[in-house]
């Protein structure tokens, strides 16, 4: 009967210890458990492992956004007629979950138009955004909304965004925006008349803390980093959480956010380094800024990807001689061009254990959207 009796007092205090212990779960260790309702989209544009190994080296080794990834995965790249996918069919990939033809936006190389996670997301009611550091109209935002068979057909494009219904657009392309028009309105009169506060500055945008908000920043891409363009991705970013989250509080249905770190790959094309490492630096406290969100709001999955690497980065010591104390490194470019090797994803938040390994870039998307029961 005493053994009985303390089997008993076992079992009901390892009970009262595992509530215990569940009752002082941190929030980050809870919202890994929350079924996932927001997803943060992030893709660092020709940002391959060299391109995240460089920062880490320059920033001696500090903890990052990036270290803070608890899953990891490797994607492929290539198009559905190219091994060297370019961004509009690597963009087109990850979006919709298909492949295409390089040039291609949001259609198979038939002409078949396919549907992207935001435009799925705005038929399940959820609500929608972009965030670029390029022009809205470049290849990879406009694979999340567009259907056209060149990524140079910009007019087109700028009038299928005004179809595509999502919520919050931040970027460039404003030229393009003024000229283009539906019958006598511009597109950014079109959108303004839709909705949209529209807005040409994102500090105008400051007191915008719900509703529908259009941001053309630029007349083309953003300023890069080098040439001032400061913390502009950071606070885009973050105003688009506000706003996107305060959306969601009367739908109580989650969101879509897709952010472009656009301009990584335009500074590999020239293999400047100074000019790789500062963008890269800015993208990496973006991605901090949405990690901080989702551990601040249980249920948000953050994926950090990219859709090709550019430039062939490679970083060899300057030295053979191993025995010496610092041999240095110098960085080595292969190409001006992308290259066909895979690339990695990092997740957090929400759902991050639930894609792992090696895969497809199309199948990220597939999976993405089935977490997020959209498709």
């Amino acid at each position: 009967m005493k053994k009985i009796v303390s089997l008993l007092c076992l079992i009901l205090l390892s009970v009262s210890t595992l509530s215990a212990q569940g009752g002082s779960m941190s929030p980050r260790e809870k919202g890994k458990k929350a079924p996932v309702r927001n997803l943060i989209y992030m893709i660092g544009d020709g940002m391959g492992l060299a391109h995240v190994s460089m920062l880490a080296i320059e920033d001696k080794y500090e903890p990052n956004s990036f270290d803070r990834a608890t899953n990891i995965a490797l994607i492929s790249t290539y198009s559905a007629n190219n091994r060297v996918t370019d961004s509009a069919a690597a963009g087109t990939a990850l979006a919709t979950g298909y492949k295409t033809n390089n040039g291609t936006l949001g259609q198979t190389p038939e002409g078949e138009a396919v549907t992207s996670i935001i435009a799925h997301a705005e038929k399940s009611g959820l609500q929608t955004g972009l965030v670029v550091t390029s022009s809205l109209l470049h290849a990879t935002p406009a694979a999340f909304y567009a259907h056209v068979a060149s990524r140079k057909e910009e007019p087109t494009i700028a009038r299928q965004f005004t179809e595509s219904g999502i919520d919050v657009a931040i970027g460039g392309g404003a030229k393009v925006l003024r000229s283009t028009k539906i019958g006598e309105k511009s597109i950014l009169e079109h959108l303004s008349t839709d909705g949209y506060v529209v807005v040409d500055e994102l500090d105008k945008a400051a007191d915008v803390q719900q509703g529908r908000l259009f941001a053309a920043c630029a007349d083309d891409h953003m300023p890069s980093m080098l040439a001032g363009r400061g913390e502009f991705l950071p606070q885009a970013v973050d105003k688009a959480l506000e706003i996107l989250s305060a959306n969601t509080a009367k739908s109580r249905k989650g969101f879509v956010l897709m952010v472009e770190g656009s301009q990584i790959d335009m500074e590999s094309h020239g293999n400047k380094t100074e000019g790789i490492l500062a963008e890269m630096r800015d993208f990496e406290r973006a991605i901090a800024v949405a990690m901080d969100f989702a551990d601040r709001n249980p249920g948000t999955l953050v994926v950090v990807c990219a859709d090709h690497e550019t430039g062939g980065l490679s970083m060899p010591s300057n030295n053979r001689d191993f025995t010496e104390s610092e041999s240095g490194i110098k960085y080595c470019y292969g190409t001006g061009s992308h290259t066909g090797i895979m690339v990695p994803v990092y997740l957090y938040g929400s759902g991050a254990e639930m894609i792992n390994g090696v895969m497809d870039n199309t199948e990220l998307s597939m999976r993405l959207a089935e977490i997020m029961q959209v498709k």
